[in-house]
Formats: structure tokens, C-alpha cells, sequence
């Protein structure tokens, strides 16, 4: 059966429960409170990445979806050449019109609208169910003019779900990966580009860009 984000596989709707319940009362298995549970500051790793892709497209808006409780938005920090600090990410991105969406997060859970100029997804995809990445994928895509910037580990999460699952459920190879980015972006002709990371370890990334 293939699923879509109106008809989510039945394991996607269970894990949003919990996930839901874990930006609530945090990891219990693991003692980690809830404001350190998914607090969306995987984003920080890639600030400049992202401003890269922004300055190159000339982007005006973007999408971050899957963002958590986004806390990395006003953690972020970075010094230019003369030793300046810029704090925060719109003022590092120079760009405004950030949509923030997270389905398992009630503040940011109404789903967006319309397209974006660049979409980006860190520490998202993984938390997702083998058979709902097809549909999600495509998301991103259908949601952007311009580029897509997802990151995505291969390694299990320090999280664990009430279940006692891993919070990593799809563990994957890098090519496997690379080959739904791939088909997404020749199944639209191109048009919007895109950058994968992959993180074979948590200190060790491979970039693809397509």
C-alpha cells in the first residue's frame, strides 16, 4: 500500500503519539527531561551549509521541517572574519520567513501551506517508518522552489521511545538514502536541488549533493 501525508501508515500514527508524549514528559527510559528532548538543535551543525545553500539560491523563506521545539533558533551563534558574534538564525541566514513545522509538537504542528524558496529536515528522516519515507521525501520536495537540505543518521539514536525502541527506527545505508533523493529530484525534472548529509557516525558526514 503506498501511504501518504492524509493516509500515514498505522506505525507513523503510533509514533506520533509517543512522540508527542516525549516533548511532553522527555525521555523517561533515559532520564533526559523534556526541554532536552527534541529540542531541534541538530540545525547548528549545519548553519553555514545552510547559508550557503541560501545565498546561492537567493532564498527569501524557508521550511524546517520536522523542527522540533526549534530551540536552535536562538542558540545558534557564529563570529565573522573581524570577530563579531551574530546570534541567532535569522539574523546568521539573513532571512525572515522561516516556517516552522513539526507534527509531534503541538506549537508548530499545523501543517504548512504553499511552497518555500528552501526546505531543510535535520534529524528527521530516521525517526521516520520505512514505508512512510517514500510520501515524506516527496514532501519536502513539493513543499520548495528551490533546494532541499536533509540530514539523516545511520547510527541508533541515545533516545529511547516509551516503547523501548530505538528513536532511529529506519536505519539504512548512505546509498539507499541517496537513491529516494535521487529518483524525487529526477521525478521532477531537476528543478529543485538538493543537499543530503549522512552521518555514518555522529562526527562523520558524507554530502551529496544532487
Amino acid at each position: 500500500m503506498d501511504y501518504t501525508r492524509a493516509n500515514p501508515s498505522p506505525r507513523y500514527r503510533q509514533l506520533m503519539v509517543q512522540y508527542s508524549d516525549m516533548h511532553d514528559r522527555g525521555d523517561q527510559l533515559n532520564n533526559i527531561p523534556a526541554e532536552r528532548t527534541f529540542e531541534g538543535v541538530s540545525l547548528i551543525e549545519h548553519v553555514l551549509r545552510v547559508k550557503a545553500l541560501i545565498d546561492r539560491h537567493a532564498a527569501k523563506s524557508l521550511l524546517d521541517y520536522g523542527c522540533g521545539k526549534a530551540s536552535g533558533y536562538e542558540k545558534a551563534a557564529v563570529r565573522t572574519p573581524d570577530g563579531r558574534e551574530i546570534r541567532g538564525l535569522k539574523a546568521i541566514w539573513g532571512i525572515n520567513d522561516i516556517r516552522l513545522f513539526d507534527p509531534a509538537y503541538q506549537p508548530h504542528s499545523t501543517p504548512p501551506q504553499g511552497t518555500y524558496d528552501g526546505v531543510i529536515s535535520t534529524d528527521v528522516l530516521e525517526h521516520c517508518p520505512e514505508e512512510d519515507v517514500p510520501w515524506i521525501v516527496a514532501d519536502l520536495f513539493s513543499f520548495s522552489r528551490k533546494f532541499v537540505f536533509a540530514s539523516v543518521a545511520l547510527y541508533p539514536a541515545r533516545k529511547l521511545l516509551p516503547s523501548g525502541d530505538n528513536a532511529h527506527i529506519t536505519l539504512k545505508s548512505a546509498g539507499w538514502w541517496i537513491d529516494f533523493f535521487e529518483r524525487e529530484s529526477a521525478r521532477r525534472g531537476g528543478a529543485v536541488r538538493y543537499t543530503l548529509a549522512v552521518a555514518r557516525t555522529n562526527k562523520d558526514w558524507l554530502f551529496v549533493d544532487g
